[in-house]
């Protein structure tokens, strides 16, 4: 798909600032009714994560989902966590800083990463949509040159799908409440995204409707 060069970085709302940062956790229970917390666990049921294993988690937010991953991947395991925003990191450490396996780094995913067949999973949630397609690629590169051999990509983001089809409240919420980056990553074939890179072997478990997907992308041994 060619480059839309009427989409810019700016129009992203995928770093959350200010009161919006400080009170995430409870806006995303508002804006789902509630079913936020019993969806993120089920979705990260899906990554398969297993006890022992190190976990990137790109654009990891506040720690909530990353006390989920702690109790996958237990004391044995090790989490990383990227993120740049600064009420992200401190709710984090409020969360997470007492557990010596759980660390978070202020990181942007966009930029070329040091990491080197280090983890076993990379995770990025509701983060890759949030990015014009030059970004994504070097997230998805970053991704795969951090994993281990084996390793897996969990992606849980919007599925593909055609937004003119879609229901009236999917229509509203993509159209309104999110960026146009976020629909432009929908028209988009996430799959054929991660197979310019390597990554093969797809497996994906789809929610509220199939508009939102868990996307496991595998690193070729």
């Amino acid at each position: 798909m060619k480059r839309d060069d009427r989409l810019t970085q700016d129009m992203s709302k995928v770093e959350v600032k200010g009161i919006e940062a400080k009170y995430y956790d409870i806006l995303m229970n508002i804006l789902t009714l509630g079913k936020y917390p019993s969806f993120i666990r089920k979705a990260l049921r899906q990554t398969a994560l297993k006890e022992g294993e190190r976990v990137l988690d790109m654009g990891c937010g506040s720690g909530r989902n990353a006390l989920l991953i702690r109790e996958m991947i237990g004391e044995s395991g090790s989490y990383t966590g990227l993120d740049i925003g600064r009420e992200m990191i401190d709710g984090f450490r409020k969360r997470c800083g007492g557990f010596d396996n759980m660390e978070i780094l202020d990181m942007h995913i966009d930029s070329t990463l040091a990491f080197e067949e280090e983890f076993d999973a990379v995770l990025v949630s509701f983060v890759l949509h949030g990015f014009v397609q030059e970004k994504r690629d070097t997230i998805i590169e970053n991704a795969y040159r951090a994993l281990k051999k084996g390793g897996v990509f969990n992606i849980v983001d919007y599925s593909n799908f055609v937004v003119d089809d879609a229901p009236l409240p999917v229509r509203f919420a993509i159209r309104k409440m999110e960026c146009p980056l976020a629909e432009d990553f929908i028209r988009r074939d996430t799959k054929e995204m991660l197979s310019a890179f390597g990554f093969d072997s797809f497996e994906e478990y789809f929610h509220f409707g199939g508009y939102v997907r868990v996307l496991r992308a595998h690193k070729g041994e």
